[in-house]
């Protein structure tokens, strides 16, 4: 007995493009995340570095809420 599934519908080319345009957005926002962590000091970061590595691979939220909340600005000494 076989089912036949309709999550695995064709994509359109339109809806193909988008997928990866978004794809190709998420990549580098994660990416940009990590050089920053690479290179930002850890009394400039909110929490531990490593958290943040992890809290990457939750897609688009990861990366936006390092951005938006985990970061500290620099002081001048």
């Amino acid at each position: 007995m076989t089912t036949k599934s309709t999550s695995k519908k064709q994509l359109s080319p339109t809806s193909k493009k988008l997928l990866g345009v978004a794809a190709a957005v998420e990549f580098a926002a994660k990416v940009c995340m990590w050089v920053d962590l690479a290179k930002r000091p850890a009394d400039q970061v909110k929490g531990p570095k490593w958290a943040w590595v992890l809290g990457s691979f939750v897609n688009t939220i990861g990366p936006v809420a390092y951005f938006t909340v985990g970061r500290r600005k620099p002081t001048d000494d």
